[in-house]
């Protein structure tokens, strides 16, 4: 994430980052109507039951009416079914609504994520991601599905309840008018303070998963260093400074609470003094008195809910805003407005012309430079070099990760830029050189290649990539689960795994990143042999080290420094020495 999404110590937005919610709660008016109907049903209800209670003491009490008595305590029944009724349909419909727009909001911050180019991955912390992706979108959650409903029968109370106090004893309700300021104020001063606590809660629980992520997903390294405790240590201290904030955040919630309540209640107790006094003086009923009390308690008690919420919405505020900041990231790498379809069928001829490339982060050395070379139709040509010599960067650019600086590249004539990334890289096979193996079974790993492929064309893909007998042995076979990243399968056989998927793609263009690194020589000679056919018909680059990949190919191209430096024939570049005999030399020869 950019330095700038990170920054807790700039000023942070206001309420106002909650409006980006509306999109997601829009398409389901009809709950919202619905609550906000039986909201006003259940407080209707709510704000009955102080004048029961007056009418059974002025009436029933005073006058001693059994009959009285009895149609009050009916009535105050029937009530009581129409809060209980309101208030359960209040709560179906508030909290479906907040599954709903939760379930949406997920769903549409992950497809932007997953859409964003390869530079906005590199300068982002994957656990960061998972943090917005729930820990975020719980807090909003909660928000919507408690905290609005109990903020906005607060208010409704509030508004009611005072307006029922104006109505029942005006000199008492101007009494508690006078308080009001004071009970606002705290809210007023602490409230800026924990939404910013809020933001920086939110901010060191991502720090804390993104150090879990990482480690968990390097679980073997951490073991093979001996670096448990270390790494225990580093979560700790990660999770040490979650609470430290977060204790700063409950601490000033608190005394918001505390102040809101001690005004709130003073001021109830103030107005019960006076109208005591107007009581014993004859100048208002006792029930009358009660009603106002029961009125009073309503509204103290909203005003009570709504500092308590206050505090939700700061923390959910601060949530969204996290959340907006992601679904405000931009891909740098996007289809043109008015695209042109690859040829098909496709001829496969490549074309770097010019290309000078810098990475993002490295933007003071140049991974290629000045770089021009064309790939034949069906040609197999091999990439050869030092580290750091811009092999990896040849295959970045033409999956189009990245845009060059100056130059271009096309296939058949057109240029990456003027077409769809979909049917680029469709059109494109990649066997890298760490494979990835997801949480699912041997034939959905494969599928990953062709999602629409058969069983038959997936065993096939398979056998042709020497995959089948030890997928055949697993217990489950084809429908045995892998585990996560991969685990109960050797480097060789994960390699396996990545080449099956590209024989399944059927691609015209085929890109092998060391696709041999992992398996012994053995298995190296019969996935030769099915590479040797997978690139018949295709143009195929290779980067490789291993002598019988070098040899297979038509062309060989040695880089250094993001340069071509030669290119020919095994044999012709033996015969000229320099840096391509030397590697020969250091790497080829045993």
């Amino acid at each position: 994430m950019s330095d700038a999404a990170t920054d807790t110590s700039r000023p942070v937005r206001r309420i106002g980052a909650l409006r980006e919610l509306w999109p997601f709660l829009k398409p389901h008016r009809a709950l919202a109507l619905g609550w906000l109907l039986f909201l006003a049903l259940s407080s209707g209800a709510s704000l009955a039951l102080p004048m029961a209670f007056r009418h059974i003491i002025d009436q029933g009490f005073g006058h001693s009416s059994q009959a009285v008595i009895n149609q009050t305590f009916i009535v105050l029944f029937g009530v009581a079914l129409v809060l209980a009724f309101a208030t359960a349909a209040r709560y179906f419909c508030i909290t479906l609504l907040s599954e709903r727009a939760l379930a949406s909001l997920r769903q549409t911050l992950y497809a932007h994520v997953i859409r964003l180019d390869v530079g906005f991955f590199e300068k982002s912390r994957v656990g960061e991601l998972l943090s917005r992706l729930s820990a975020d979108t719980e807090v909003v959650q909660a928000l919507i599905g408690s905290g609005v409903s109990v903020a906005l029968r607060s208010v409704v109370m509030l508004i009611g309840a005072s307006a029922m106090m104006v109505w029942t004893a005006p000199s008492l309700a101007g009494l508690t008018a006078l308080v009001i300021p004071a009970v606002m104020l705290p809210i007023l001063l602490f409230g800026r303070r924990v939404q910013k606590l809020s933001r920086a809660s939110q901010d060191r629980l991502a720090d804390a998963a993104a150090i879990a992520n990482e480690t968990l997903n390097a679980s073997t390294a951490v073991k093979a260093y001996a670096r448990e405790r270390i790494e225990s240590t580093r979560y700790g201290s990660a999770i040490a400074r979650a609470l430290a904030t977060a204790r700063r955040r409950i601490g000033m919630r608190s005394l918001l609470t505390m102040a809101v309540i001690v005004l709130v209640f003073g001021a109830i107790t103030l107005v019960l003094w006076a109208g005591a006094r107007h009581v014993l003086a004859g100048t208002l009923g006792a029930g009358v008195l009660g009603q106002f009390v029961l009125y009073a308690v309503f509204a103290a008690g909203s005003v009570a809910g709504l500092s308590e919420v206050w505090g939700d919405v700061l923390r959910a505020a601060g949530a969204m805003e996290r959340i907006g900041e992601l679904l405000g990231e931009r891909a740098d790498i996007v289809d043109p407005a008015q695209p042109q379809a690859l040829p098909q069928p496709m001829r496969g001829e490549l074309r770097f012309d010019g290309v000078t490339f810098h990475y993002p982060t490295r933007p003071d050395a140049a991974a290629l430079h000045d770089f021009t070379l064309t790939v034949r139709p069906g040609e197999t040509v091999a990439l050869v070099g030092p580290s750091g010599a811009g092999k990896s960067t040849v295959f970045a650019l033409l999956l189009r990760f990245y845009d060059p600086q100056s130059g271009s590249i096309s296939v058949d004539g057109i240029d990456l830029r003027a077409t769809t990334l979909a049917g680029l890289r469709g059109a494109i096979a990649l066997v890298p050189q760490e494979t990835v193996i997801f949480a699912g079974s041997a034939a959905d790993n494969i599928r990953f290649g062709r999602q629409d492929a058969g069983d038959d064309e997936v065993r096939e893909a398979a056998r042709a990539a020497e995959a089948h007998e030890f997928i055949s042995a697993l217990d489950q076979g084809y429908d045995a689960e892998l585990g996560e990243r991969g685990v109960r399968l050797s480097g060789g056989q994960r390699q396996r795994i990545a080449i099956a998927r590209a024989i399944l793609r059927d691609a015209p263009l085929l890109l092998l990143d060391e696709a041999t690194s992992s398996l012994d020589a053995q298995s190296e000679a019969a996935i030769q042999q099915a590479l040797a056919r997978l690139e018949q018909g295709r143009t195929t680059l290779v980067i490789a080290h291993r002598l019988a990949t070098v040899q297979r190919a038509d062309r060989i191209v040695v880089m250094d420094g993001g340069r071509i430096v030669a290119q020919g024939t095994h044999e012709s570049l033996l015969a000229e020495g320099g840096l391509y005999a030397e590697l020969a030399r250091l790497q080829f020869v045993a």
